[in-house]
């Protein structure tokens, strides 16, 4: 009885610690609308973990895609979503919406 108890506070106290963590994410905004990312160039810090909050203000859907990262999520118009971004090293990268590909792009610029 007393290991399960001990057994079960290890994991609410993980479960804790793991979403707090979540919400100390850094959080930078994009929107799509009319098939244009808005910024097109999101700055964010070097080697720190951080989330995109993605908004789709339409009209239709969209995606937020990027090789270079490894990221792709289709997003419904009137939808947000997050995507979480490990920490990455100084550079540029690009992503895109593959529904407007003349377009919807940008770029993360990590310094």
């Amino acid at each position: 009885m007393q290991k399960t108890y001990l057994l079960y506070c290890f994991l609410l106290a993980g479960l804790l610690l793991s979403n707090a963590s979540q919400a100390a994410l850094p959080a930078y905004k994009l929107t799509i609308k009319d098939g244009r990312f808005k910024p097109q160039t999101i700055k964010v810090p070097a080697r720190t973990r951080f989330k995109l909050v993605i908004t789709n203000l339409g009209p239709g859907p969209e995606e937020f895609e990027s090789k270079q990262l490894r990221k792709e999520s289709v997003i419904a118009e009137g939808v947000t979503r997050s995507v979480v971004f490990a920490p990455l090293k100084p550079g540029k990268y690009r992503f895109f919406g593959e529904f407007h590909l003349d377009t919807a792009e940008g770029h993360i610029v990590v310094e």
